[in-house]
């Protein structure tokens, strides 16, 4: 007994050792990578839009970012951290995403490198948060009162904190409150056509401050509890063609706390306050600000009110957008989340207004409910294409759950205003999905990977541009969709590049979408309709069960719950257009009418089950079809006929799980036992056999021409759920199994048998030396170049590696067994090289494992969670599929990535084929736009609408003479000089808007030609001195205007030739008179030139870009 256990542990030490030297994957070779990921998060929260490169980014709850473009460029950035996002800003034009977590750390993302470029933490929490646009400086506000500025140091990678800062307790003392309070800021917002000197300062009890940087000082003060205002009754709520004045009962605002706010005018004159208790005040800024210690007058607030009800849901967002025909630049539309009774249906509320002359009153000329499909999440305004004022928006993104984004264009929005109906129809743009996953549902998929050495690569391209003219699905982006950013790489079209990969859809109608996944942006290959339109055959549009596709034949066979299995050639050249309608007793032929798309050459209706596995033989002449009834049938795809139709497994009904095809001389060894001999004895070679697998866990090998069982009875693992079978053909030489055919069988004899797998005798499994010997003999003559296969068993609790030629000869015993206590949902096999390496399997915890084979050894494990921050869900197995190159996709809600899992797979994971999200060639040409219209003012030369139509030019539009606006120049050098020093140094102790200037008398002398200026750091002393020589050149041209010398006197001759006298003759005085005449000549001389050049470089920069706009207009979306 000793003896036997010994050379027992020496036979199982032997085999490790010998698996572990066939052991083909390692730890190292894995890195699990997210390539492709379409569909909007279900945990979608926060929108951000990038104007100029016309990109969208969706912040979610579980710390991800969703970057969407045009032409299906999408991507997904993960944080470290699962947190949700609170703020979502772009800095604008420069491919940068800044983004708020819920712990306040500020996050820096390239979209050009799709990776996390810095972080902040911030030490208290974040309560409101701007981005100047156009410029690398952050605004942040906190709990407790505090603004304080962090520049992005692009160049460096880092986030800088500056020392400028304003407490809350130097606000209120400065703007005259005595009483300091704790209170958090809520809204930080630049002041429109301010070039980013002033920003308004909103505290959540409601007080209001305009803050000058330039001059640090305060300019306007509103809110507060000590200002009275004079509200009107309960009568005011908003109604079409109703005035709204601010007059009758008296209300302190200091019980009012602010929850949004927006600018309500083009210039910034207007601020749009809602409040917690369903208030809208208009505050008016362009009158002057009181001094310190008073408060506005209530002439300058107008009142608003949704519902006339007490009780009303607080304003959670305000925006608005500017009327384009009005000539004032208050009027426009008024967009309100909030407000209305509690309890209301949950809308979204369209105001049209109209202020009068003296800004008084408003008139709300329409109002609009849009009843939104689900809970409100955010809503952003986008500027026109072309415009860059950022008030000038005309359409409407509203985002709401779960991960639903509908989109308004101008059109829709202006057509409000000419309807009467309170609850208008408005026809909503959906978010246009590439892949529909959710409707109609996804039911099943297929990634296939095509031989690389055959000619189905380029056959299926060239019939692609075909089939694509033919039917494709309603899904397409429509024409005015606004998002048109990002690039494809230009490794992603090669030319003379096939179709290397096929990602097939089936969905709940019947209907299959077959899509090019050669590249990390898919593309439609062809759209495949439920109905069959060649035969009316009941059942023809039930969901789609199963999909096969023959990368030898270009033949795709569908299966749907109807129990029909539908046979499309993409060649198009089966028996002309023919469709072959085939039953168990006959098959007919039916003409069908010539069109374009694909073809229906073969309907085949055996049974009324369900298709629950479909395989294709290798050559791809014959299809095995599995039914849920546990039923086989295998059909001749050259005559469109039935071959045969079997039970699966004998005695048993459980259904079909999977059907694999091999070659016979895989199996050569095991097929030419005396045993199988007998089998064969009528001279007819085995081309192809069936490895059959029920989900009861019986496996039964079956001839590919005839049905005959090959194995002498069938594998039956009891008490187990089968998932899948894989057979594994080039693991272990044969050389190598038979040598080790005596270590076989002491484990057979020595092992302990467990219940549902009982040990044979040994005259059923055993085979004599001679025949081992004669087996062994044939496969050295053949150079060792045939392979003993393994057939792999995955059920739900076990996984167990067979002998393929004693699983033939009746072995039920394995080689190999690994238990779980976690249930396995799904199985693949990895390849590496063409050569099987590993099998990646999907628990129901929704954790990934990866093994080596043949040994079965945990490599590594990862999760759903980690990789895509999703839960497992029921049946999430039904649309996971894979390549054999470690290429998987999953679907989950309204999302389907593709996850590349092996490291050296470049050609699909490679960063430098994934498309470009920030576009370097159209942020070059802003750029160019932007500094010209610096150039042009200060000339006094407007320059309307040139990025307008270099952006629009780039993605293939027209510029629109309506759209063409002033651009603002991007220069925020004197901002920066203030940042970094504190603003105390500089404050005056006044809020008074009203400033005292003195003319200054222009001369010639006093005309400064634009040269160029070599920029010196502000912080040197060379510099420091210079102004305050400045300073003091300044100070000297008042003299003698002094307050205690204000009124003008007589001066004696000696004072005034003292002061005027020239020394020198008359001579000299005259010559001096004429030098001092040429030099302002040549001065007036030069200014001419420069306005000389300066014009003929703005006619010269003007026709380049018209003509590079219509060169980008003839030129291909590949080719930019």
């Amino acid at each position: 007994m000793f003896a036997k256990k010994l050379l027992h542990k020496a036979v199982l030490h032997h085999s490790n050792s010998k698996f572990q030297h066939h052991r083909g994957l390692k730890s190292s070779e894995l890195d699990p990578r997210i390539v492709i990921h379409y569909g909007i998060p279900s945990t979608a929260s926060v929108l951000a839009f990038d104007s100029i490169q016309r990109l969208l980014a969706i912040g979610t709850l579980d710390g991800r970012l969703k970057v969407i473009g045009g032409d299906n460029i999408e991507g997904i950035l993960i944080s470290p951290k699962q947190l949700p996002y609170k703020h979502l800003e772009f800095l604008q034009n420069q491919g940068y995403l800044v983004g708020v977590l819920n712990d306040n750390d500020i996050q820096i993302w390239s979209l050009e490198s799709r990776s996390l470029v810095c972080s902040l933490e911030w030490e208290s929490n974040i309560t409101a948060f701007s981005v100047i646009s156009g410029s690398h400086f952050i605004y942040v506000g906190d709990e407790h009162g505090s603004f304080s500025v962090v520049k992005f140091e692009a160049e460096e990678g880092q986030l800088l904190k500056s020392s400028y800062d304003l407490s809350a307790k130097f606000l209120r003392e400065a703007a005259g409150f005595s009483d300091y309070s704790d209170q958090p800021i809520v809204g930080i917002l630049s002041q429109p056509s301010s070039f980013g000197n002033r920003l308004l300062i909103a505290f959540q009890d409601g007080l209001l401050i305009l803050w000058d940087i330039a001059e640090s000082k305060i300019v306007f003060v509103g809110g507060g509890k000590d200002l009275q205002l004079k509200d009107q009754g309960s009568d005011s709520s908003v109604e079409p063609d109703t005035n709204v004045p601010s007059d009758s009962i008296e209300q302190n605002l200091g019980d009012k706390e602010i929850s949004a706010l927006c600018w309500a005018s083009l210039s910034g004159s207007i601020l749009a306050v809602g409040y917690l208790d369903g208030d809208i005040l208009f505050w008016n800024l362009s009158s002057t600000a009181p001094s310190k210690g008073q408060q506005n007058s209530s002439k300058n607030v107008v009142k608003l009110q949704l519902s006339s009800a007490e009780r009303r849901l607080p304003v959670i967002v305000l925006q608005w957008s500017s009327n384009q025909k009005s000539r004032s630049d208050c009027d426009g539309q008024l967009f309100v989340y909030g407000g209305d009774e509690i309890g209301s249906e949950e809308v979204l509320t369209v105001l049209t207004l109209e202020w009068s002359s003296g800004m008084e009153t408003v008139k709300c000329i329409s109002r609009a409910d849009l009843t939104l499909s689900g809970s409100f999440a955010d809503l952003i305004l986008l500027p026109r294409a072309g415009a860059m004022e950022l008030n000038t928006k005309a359409d409407l993104f509203v985002l709401t759950n779960p991960g639903q984004l509908h989109f308004y264009d101008n059109d829709n929005l202006s057509a409000l205003t000419s309807q009467q109906n309170r609850t208008p129809s408005i026809d909503a743009l959906e978010f246009p999905v590439l892949i529909p996953i959710a409707d109609p549902s996804l039911t099943v998929t297929q990634l296939v990977r095509l031989p690389s050495e055959s000619t189905s690569s380029k056959i299926l391209t060239e019939v692609a541009s075909v089939l694509r003219t033919g039917s494709t699905p309603s899904l397409a982006t429509p024409s005015n969709w606004p998002l048109t950013g990002g690039v494809p790489s230009h490794l992603s079209t090669p030319k003379g590049s096939g179709i290397e990969r096929v990602y097939f859809a089936g969905y709940s109608d019947g209907s299959v979408l077959v899509c090019d996944a050669t590249h990390p942006v898919l593309s439609y290959i062809c759209y495949i309709e439920g109905e069959v339109k060649d035969i009316k055959v009941a059942g023809s549009s039930a969901p789609v069960t199963k999909l096969d596709f023959c990368s030898v034949s270009l033949l795709l066979a569908i299966g749907n719950e109807s129990g029909l299995v539908c046979i499309y050639d993409l060649q198009g050249h089966s028996d002309g257009r023919n469709c072959h309608f085939v039953t168990e007793t006959k098959s007919e032929v039916h003409e069908s009418p010539q069109g374009k798309g694909t073809h229906c050459s073969a309907v085949i209706s055996l049974l009324g089950s369900p298709v629950q596995a479909l395989s294709f033989s290798n050559s791809g002449t014959k299809l095995a079809i599995g039914y849920s009834s546990g039923r086989v049938a295998v059909c001749d795809m050259t005559s469109m006929s039935v071959l045969f139709m079997i039970d699966g497994v004998p005695i048993s009904s459980s259904p079909i799980t999977s059907m694999i095809w091999k070659e016979q001389a895989r199996f050569h060894s095991a097929l030419n036992s005396p045993k199988q001999s007998e089998t064969s004895s009528t001279g007819n070679s085995l081309e192809e056999i069936i490895f059959i697998l029920s989900r009861d866990g019986k496996i039964n090998i079956v001839e590919g021409d005839t049905g005959k069982m090959i194995s002498s009875q069938p594998l039956h693992v009891k008490e187990s759920t089968a998932i899948s079978i894989h057979v594994i053909e080039d693991s272990i030489a044969t050389t190598e199994a038979t040598n080790d055919r005596h270590e076989e069988e002491p484990l057979k004899d020595t092992a302990s048998a467990s219940p549902d797998e009982p040990v044979r005798e040994s005259n059923s499994t055993g085979i004599n030396s001679s025949e081992a010997e004669s087996s062994s003999s044939e496969v050295t003559a053949a150079g060792d170049l045939l392979f003993d296969p393994l057939v792999l068993l995955c059920c739900e609790n076990s996984l167990r590696l067979f002998s393929a030629k004693s699983l033939i000869q009746g072995n039920k015993k394995p080689i190999r067994k690994v238990k779980d206590t976690k249930s396995y949902y799904w199985t693949t096999i990895l390849k590496k090289d063409d050569k099987f390496c590993g099998l990646l399997s999907l628990l129901q915890t929704g954790i990934f494992e990866i093994r080596s084979l043949p040994d079965l050894e945990l490599v590594t494990e990862s999760s759903l969670l980690s990789i895509l921050r999703w839960n497992y869900k029921v049946n999430m197995d039904k649309t996971l599929c894979s390549d054999d190159n470690g290429n998987i996709a999953l679907a989950n809600g309204s999302e389907l990535t593709f996850i590349s899992l092996l490291a050296g797979e470049d050609k699909f994971r490679n960063l430098e084929r994934l498309p470009c999200l920030h576009d370097k060639v159209l942020a070059a040409a802003a750029d160019a736009a932007f500094r010209f219209s610096s150039s042009q003012k200060k000339k006094q030369i407007s320059a309307p609408g040139i990025l307008g139509g270099i952006v629009k030019g780039f993605k293939g539009g027209k510029a629109s003479p309506t759209n063409m606006i002033k651009i603002q120049p991007s220069n925020f050098m004197h901002l920066e000089d203030k940042f970094y020093k504190s603003p105390r140094s500089d404050f005056h102790q006044t809020v008074s808007d009203t400033e005292h200037q003195n003319l200054l008398h222009c001369g010639t002398d006093d005309i400064e030609i634009d040269e160029p200026i070599t920029e010196v750091s502000t912080y040197s002393p060379n510099v420091k001195n210079k102004q305050k020589d400045n300073l003091r050149e300044r100070e000297k041209l008042f003299e003698g205007a002094t307050s205690d010398d204000v009124k003008p006197r007589l001066r004696t001759p000696e004072e005034i030739m003292a002061t005027y006298r020239k020394t020198g003759d008359a001579s000299s005085a005259a010559g001096q008179a004429r030098n001092k005449l040429v030099e302002r000549q040549e001065k007036l001389e030069r200014i001419s030139q420069r306005t000389a050049e300066l014009q003929s470089g703005a006619e010269d920069f003007a026709s380049l870009a018209n003509e590079l706009v219509k060169t980008m207009e003839r030129r291909k979306w590949w080719q930019i």
